[in-house]
């Protein structure tokens, strides 16, 4: 069975995680999530929204879930993957003082599972106080090395000088790490859930990177760049791109033909990738997609180390 995609949410109390997460459950786009929560009480579920009730769990009408983590996120998890209609992804808002790195982990323990993203809020406008505090400093630096991308949220609450020094201040506590900012914790969905393959479209509504709805224009702020691929390519070169992928790429996924797996799943997510086997794509077509700020999208190293994976004589054709 394919694993589920697990995401998780992190960031400090004021952050903008829930928020995030409302914004999640309203704008599922036909995918049905589990979000797993420590407090029932802080969600703004939409009362239309919601279908039942039952105490540790609110089913929604859009067919996704809440359910309390309560004592023990294994037995959380273990009741989302032995739900008798399957989930597409699985999303764990961390509380805010935890280390989302380590809940990842927790959930990778089970083969079912698959990390999408470790996704770290920071809020724009308490951030640096937070670190000169020397009782919440090592929390949050933990917090941010441990992340996939990092989301400078409430940034509507800073003059540019302010965001200018927050920006620094990241950097230099996680420099690989990537950074983008946000009003509302409003995020493009393929940041969260990934980039959709073409043939995947069917059961989303969202295009590949979509324009959700928030302060900002994410069809702008985002461009994507796509390949297919008819050569087998070499699984030691993808895992290289993997471990050295080009400044400026967010996110990618790949369904491709590799000489160790007939057909294998490529996954990238702010500083991690993955390598594992995969069904066949319908008509058997290759495929990537990944997606970058505006103007920081890096084509040509792309292009170019695909064709350096290539090992079989049929060209890799132009990208789109």
């Amino acid at each position: 069975m394919q694993r589920l995609p697990l995401t998780v949410i992190g960031g400090f109390l004021g952050a903008g995680k829930t928020t995030l997460l409302n914004h999640l459950l309203r704008e599922a786009g036909g995918r049905r999530i589990a979000a797993l929560v420590n407090d029932f009480g802080s969600l703004n579920i939409d009362a239309q929204l919601v279908a039942t009730n039952a105490g540790d769990t609110i089913a929604l009408a859009n067919g996704c879930v809440c359910c309390s983590i309560g004592d023990d996120l294994s037995q959380a998890l273990a009741r989302v993957l032995d739900a008798p209609t399957r989930f597409d992804a699985i999303v764990i808002e961390a509380s805010g003082v935890s280390d989302p790195w380590r809940i990842a982990q927790v959930g990778l323990a089970d083969p079912g599972l698959a990390l999408e993203a470790v996704i770290v809020l920071l809020d724009a406008s308490a951030a640096l106080d937070q670190a000169r505090d020397p009782l919440l400093a090592d929390s949050l630096e933990r917090q941010l090395r441990g992340a996939d991308l990092i989301v400078v949220n409430k940034i509507d609450r800073v003059n540019a000088a302010q965001r200018r020094r927050v920006r620094e201040w990241v950097l230099a506590v996680s420099a690989d790490t990537p950074q983008i900012e946000a009003v509302q914790a409003a995020l493009s969905t393929p940041l969260l859930f990934g980039v959709t393959l073409p043939g995947e479209r069917s059961s989303r509504t969202e295009p590949a990177c979509d324009a959700t709805h928030s302060p900002h224009d994410h069809a702008r702020e985002f461009e994507s760049w796509s390949l297919q691929p008819t050569a087998v390519l070499s699984a030691p070169v993808l895992r290289r791109l993997l471990r050295e992928m080009p400044a400026g790429v967010l996110r990618l996924k790949g369904l491709v033909r590799s000489d160790e797996h007939n057909w294998a799943e490529l996954q990238f997510a702010g500083r991690h990738g993955s390598l594992r086997p995969a069904k066949a794509p319908a008509g058997d077509a290759a495929a990537v997609v990944a997606i970058a700020l505006h103007g920081r999208l890096p084509r040509a190293a792309l292009e170019q180390a695909f064709r350096s994976a290539a090992l079989a004589s049929i060209p890799v054709p132009p990208s789109s």
